[in-house]
C-alpha cells in the first residue's frame, strides 16, 4: 500500500523501494501469494516506466511457481500482466 501511495504521488523511487521491501519480506516468510502481489506491483511500476523486460523477468518465475489456482483474481491478473510485458 505504501508503494502504491508513493508511486501515485510521483515519488516513484520511494514506491519502488517499498515494493522491493515487500517482495523481500514475502520471500523471507515464504508467502507466495504475497510475493506474487508485491511482484505484480513492482512489475506494473516498471511497465509504466518502459522497463518491460525487467518486469517480465521479475514476474515470470513467481507466476511459474504456482501449479493451481489459476482461476483466482491474483493469478489471472499476473497472467495478463505477463502477456502485456512480454
Amino acid at each position: 500500500m505504501r508503494g502504491d501511495f508513493f508511486a501515485r504521488s510521483g515519488r516513484v523511487s520511494e514506491g519502488e523501494t517499498e515494493f522491493t521491501n515487500a517482495l523481500e519480506i514475502a520471500r523471507l516468510q515464504r508467502a507466495k501469494s504475497l510475493e506474487l502481489r508485491a511482484a505484480m506491483s513492482l512489475a506494473r511500476l516498471w511497465r509504466d516506466q518502459g522497463r518491460r523486460t525487467e518486469a517480465a523477468d521479475l514476474l515470470a518465475p513467481v507466476y511459474g511457481w504456482f501449479t493451481e489456482g489459476f482461476a483466482t483474481d491474483d493469478l489471472r491478473q499476473a497472467k495478463a500482466l505477463l502477456e502485456e510485458v512480454n
